[in-house]
């Protein structure tokens, strides 16, 4: 019921209906909630009152990750790909595991510091850190990743087995193995860049027809974009690939139609 005796109370509606476009809360990974109250004050002022709490199940997570937790600091490549939350890295060892999830062809996505398991290990009582990443791959497993400079501590796997949640480590040794992480942070550069409709068509009917082509023989195609560049957004984005593992990519090194499955 609105009293109209006061001038006031006949715009109450009216102003309600303007929250949307006068009041803008962006939520960080769901750990806020948000309660907007209408007061009137004294002399029949009108005023909106904004109370945000953390939630208590988020605040658990914030616990385990603000523990001993230093400046950020940035590491490159600064691009992503599938990263599907801010990027956030505690090492540059974490930073080139993350380059091997955007050119793994099973990883659909990945995420930083991912929250599925922080009740979890809060019951469990465990103090160690929390997994750097979670990746989805396309058999539509989610994978908990701790990157560590050696092997990690079994208890957190066995934790996460208990929860029927999927953990592993990645230690120094296995992220450095091979070409492969090279070969990553060098395409990861032109993360940003995105290849051109004409260009990918010409790139495309190419390898169609001729069924592969050089990295040579590809960056001559290239007429709107910078050909590196463009070849390696194609590459990123997964409409073509080529061999990681073998060796630095080089002029002569195979290019081919992404097919799921058949370029791993």
């Amino acid at each position: 019921m609105i009293d109209r005796s006061n001038k006031y109370s006949n715009r109450r509606l009216d102003a309600l209906c303007f929250v949307p476009y006068l009041f803008r809360h962006d939520q960080i990974s769901s750990t806020t909630s948000t309660t907007l109250t209408f007061r009137r004050g004294t002399g029949g002022h009108c005023m909106f009152v904004v109370e945000m709490t953390m939630k208590p199940t988020d605040l658990a997570g914030l616990r385990l990750r603000t523990d001993g937790s230093g400046p950020v600091e940035r590491f490159r490549p600064f691009g992503t790909v599938r990263c599907t939350n801010t990027p956030y890295f505690k090492s540059q060892l974490a930073r080139d595991q993350a380059c091997l999830l955007d050119l793994d062809d099973d990883v659909v996505a990945w995420c930083c510091r991912p929250t599925g398991m922080d009740i979890l290990l809060l019951q469990r009582g465990w103090r160690g850190e929390v997994p750097d990443f979670m990746a989805s791959y396309a058999n539509g497993q989610d994978v908990y990743i701790s990157v560590r400079e050696e092997r990690g501590d079994p208890e957190l796997t066995e934790i996460a087995a208990c929860g029927r949640f999927t953990h592993t480590y990645a230690s120094r040794a296995q992220i450095n193995s091979g070409y492969r992480l090279q070969n990553a942070k060098d395409l990861l550069r032109y993360a940003r860049y995105r290849c051109p409709l004409g260009d990918r068509m010409r790139i495309l009917s190419a390898l169609e027809h001729e069924g592969s082509a050089t990295v040579a023989e590809c960056l001559d195609a290239f007429k709107e974009i910078n050909p590196m560049a463009g070849l390696s957004s194609l590459i990123l984005h997964r409409f073509v690939a080529l061999e990681l593992d073998v060796e630095p990519i080089a002029p002569t090194t195979t290019v081919s139609i992404f097919r799921s499955g058949c370029n791993a």
